[in-house]
């Protein structure tokens, strides 16, 4: 057995509820066998949920849906301020900025599988801010600058938001949040609750409007806390 996050958008803050689910895991690295746990995981969590029947959606390159494979941030494109395009994973990956005083700035010409496990990001110390063309951002919230490049790139791409907002629930099967803090599957879910209460444009238009809309953080306090308290569906229900 395995323990794994189901992230449920909502049309209010903090617009995405996370329900952790008990479900049978599937060893290996075999596609199949990713797909059978994607199966497993989604089952347990609609056995308790039952309106979220047909509703939830892996968001990762081992989905058994294309959307969702589309979704994943090895192939969702990020426009830059040239009018390139390059892999979420990449500009994320790209980014850091470690307390060595380095930033790697050539992972955004790899391919995502070699940005992501790039052993310079594992050698260089903490990360202690994000620089993307020429822009600083903060390392907190934890999952601020994740969601703030992956959710732009996403607004930039009609036709997926489009099928995803047909969605409620998400989930990314390579998530361990043991292991780590940013989820292209949280992101999604932030996205749908983002666009169902209708203040997605007005999130966008900057970051400090990001930070106060999708966080309820207030930009001009001198701190920002790690991270907004993660509701859960019984918060929902309560």
């Amino acid at each position: 057995m395995a323990k794994r996050p189901v992230f449920v958008a909502i049309d209010r803050p903090p617009f995405v509820l996370v329900q952790n689910v008990d479900f049978q895991f599937f060893p290996g690295f075999a596609v199949s066998q990713k797909q059978k746990s994607i199966m497993s995981l989604h089952e347990c969590f609609t056995q308790t949920h039952s309106d979220y029947a047909g509703l939830v959606l892996e968001i990762s390159s081992k989905s058994p849906v294309l959307l969702g494979v589309k979704l994943s941030a090895f192939n969702l494109q990020y426009q830059l301020n040239d009018g390139q395009f390059r892999p979420v994973e990449c500009v994320f990956q790209s980014s850091k900025c470690f307390s060595n005083g380095c930033q790697y700035t050539d992972i955004l010409e790899m391919t995502p599988h070699d940005a992501k496990h790039d052993n310079r990001l594992r050698n260089s110390g903490d990360v202690i801010a994000f620089r993307l063309e020429g822009e600083e951002f903060p390392t907190k919230p934890v999952t601020f600058f994740y969601d703030w490049i992956y959710i732009n790139a996403l607004g930039h791409n009609p036709s997926l938001v489009k099928d995803i907002l047909n969605y409620n629930a998400f989930t990314d099967i390579e998530f361990n949040p043991d292991r780590s803090w940013n989820c292209q599957a949280r992101s999604v879910a932030m996205f749908v609750g983002l666009s169902k209460a209708g203040v997605l444009s007005e999130a966008l238009k900057t970051k400090d409007s990001f930070l106060s809309l999708a966080y309820q953080f207030n930009t001009q306090q001198p701190q920002i806390p790690n991270e907004a308290r993660q509701l859960t569906m019984d918060d929902l229900l309560g």
